[in-house]
């Protein structure tokens, strides 16, 4: 068994009360607080395991294992909350949910804000290659002020806006 050095279990601490208070009616793990309440015990886990790999048995749990399984752990949290809250939200509101993270990640990793209509037929996010699917999504989105139909001579084209792909608007939520 090993122990935690005492700036490892203060950050241990500081993430466990986290998560308890966002557990509460209304916070934003409250839905998804099945996974949520055992996330510091797996914080705990997942910094042992760090630690043993890097330095042995031999001493207590560093803080910055701590600090890593906490980041590698929230972000788990943030996958289940966008997956559970998928799963609840109507089929048509999980169409555009599901374009707009489409749209987003294709913009960033092609490095532009235009998406051929084709290309999100050809290779969009699943149950959206039929053009009233997409169409419907995108009317949406555009409603939104997210993405927006446009034409360039024949060729369609969804604009993405430009804000969500910079820093500030990498949050993306739709």
């Amino acid at each position: 068994m090993l122990t935690l050095a005492p700036e490892a279990k203060a950050a241990w601490v500081e993430y466990h009360n986290e998560i308890e208070k966002e557990l509460a009616s209304g916070g934003e793990l409250y839905d998804v607080r099945d996974v949520a309440s055992k996330s510091a015990d797996n914080v705990a886990r997942l910094a042992t395991l760090f630690q043993i790999f890097e330095h042995g048995m031999g001493s207590a749990v560093r803080v910055e294992f701590v600090e890593a399984a906490s980041r590698i752990t929230a972000w788990h949290l943030n996958e289940a909350r966008r997956f559970f809250g998928e799963l609840a939200l109507p089929a048509e509101l999980a169409d555009v949910a599901r374009l707009d993270t489409w749209l987003i990640d294709y913009c960033r990793r092609e490095q532009t804000y235009l998406v051929p209509v084709a290309k999100l037929q050809q290779g969009g996010p699943g149950g959206l290659r039929s053009k009233a699917s997409i169409e419907a999504a995108l009317r949406e989105l555009e409603e939104l002020g997210r993405a927006r139909l446009v034409r360039d001579g024949k060729k369609k084209m969804v604009a993405v806006n430009p804000w969500l792909l910079s820093k500030e608007g990498n949050n993306g939520a739709c």
